[in-house]
């Protein structure tokens, strides 16, 4: 079980308001606030960004990818939504990727740093619907 995951960010404030506002949809906010770091969370920070000041750009080839869990079909609209209306770029739209299971349901994002971002929900779906 992994308890929080952290990502690098180039601009602590910047990403902090995107990240507020996107990570709102899955019910997240922001909870710790201190040098170098912003921490988000439900009860408790398990998302943190970490500021790094010569952060260079990654590419989606670099492998960093994070997947957090939503409640509802919604929820991973409407963070996708979000993050692509505040700048991230899309890496692929919500819907259901059956390559994974007949009930996962996700939407992936690629934030200004290069992180790509997934959040996915798990629906029952009959197979063929």
């Amino acid at each position: 079980m992994i308890d929080h995951v952290s990502i690098p960010v180039r601009d602590l404030e910047l990403s902090s308001t995107f990240y507020e506002s996107i990570l709102a949809k899955i019910g997240y906010s922001k909870l710790v606030v201190k040098d170098g770091t912003v921490g988000f969370g439900k009860k408790y920070a398990d998302f943190w960004l970490n500021h790094r000041l010569n952060l260079s750009s990654l590419s989606i080839s670099d492998g960093f990818h994070v997947c957090l869990r939503a409640l509802s079909i919604q929820q991973v609209e409407d963070f996708f939504n979000t993050a692509v209306a505040l700048g991230a770029k899309s890496d692929g739209a919500p819907g259901y990727r059956a390559d994974y299971s007949n009930s996962y349901f996700a939407a992936f994002v690629i934030d200004p740093d290069g992180n790509k971002i997934e959040v996915v929900t798990f629906v029952d779906k009959q197979v063929g619907s």
